[in-house]
């Protein structure tokens, strides 16, 4: 079933999988149509299931396998690892200071980023869609890495990876749209919210996908860029939101599960 895959062009697979991790995030936040509220352990847990998979990510499926491809191009490769992982971060630090959002649960006052006249619905929404480009580049440049290649393992991996962001997506998208029936949102308008902050990630995806299939070379500072886009996603924002109240231990024990979760499927399936 690989090898019939690998005959489909990689920008073509890449779409197809952050499709799928969109759905995902859609599927979680459908959640707001059965709870309107959700309790601070659970949400604590799921945000810190999320930060798990997203570091196991960055290293299994994004920087490890840069840092193979400089060595086996005959390159230096802490060059494309370092960077390319401080260049990620720094893009997404940019998009934090210049995009106006604003944190759940702060009062507008507190929006980050270019002042702005905006509604708060909407300056929510653009919170949690920041922290979803970086997961679409991580999957559109894994599948973009097929260009050049016919190993399955490859394929595989960038497999993975997509089921490994669909499965952090889904608490993912429960953690944004039962917070904002909390706000006042109703319920369809809270599911919108929610499943629109996926929306971005097909976009991020076929891009990165396109840019390592047709500028081979740039393919492991891709991966490396993805690794520290995420890591500023999860630094930022999910391990502080998930460490908030008095139970912290959960939300690092679902860290722990979700690293483990994510490194097991990409060490199995790779």
């Amino acid at each position: 079933m690989l090898k019939n895959l690998l005959t489909y062009n990689p920008v073509f697979l890449a779409l197809v999988a952050t499709l799928f991790t969109w759905a995902v995030t859609a599927l979680g936040a459908a959640m707001v149509f059965f709870f309107s509220s959700i309790n601070k352990k659970i949400l604590n847990s799921m945000l810190g299931f999320a930060a798990g998979v997203m570091i196991a990510a960055s290293f299994w499926s994004l920087l490890n396998p840069a840092i193979e491809m400089a060595q086996s191009t005959g390159n230096t490769p802490w060059i494309p690892a370092v960077s390319g992982f401080l260049c990620g971060a720094a893009f997404l630090l940019v998009i934090d200071r210049i995009l106006p959002h604003l944190h759940m649960g702060l009062a507008i006052e507190k929006a980050e980023g270019v002042k702005t006249s905006w509604q708060r619905s909407v300056l929510l929404v653009l919170a949690i869609t920041m922290h979803n480009i970086p997961e679409g580049l991580a999957v559109g440049i894994s599948f973009g890495a097929l260009t050049n290649s016919t190993d399955t393992g490859v394929l595989a991996g960038a497999i993975a990876l997509a089921i490994g962001i669909g499965l952090q997506n889904f608490p993912e998208g429960a953690a944004v749209s039962i917070p904002l029936r909390r706000e006042g949102f109703s319920r369809f308008k809270a599911f919108q919210c929610g499943q629109l902050s996926g929306i971005v990630e097909p976009i991020a995806g076929v891009i990165g996908a396109y840019l390592v299939s047709v500028i081979t070379p740039l393919l492991p500072y891709a991966l490396s860029f993805a690794a520290g886009a995420m890591i500023f996603v999860v630094v930022e924002e999910l391990i502080p939101e998930s460490q908030t109240g008095n139970e912290t231990d959960l939300s690092t024990i679902g860290a722990i599960i979700g690293f483990a979760t994510m490194m097991l499927m990409d060490v199995a399936l790779g």
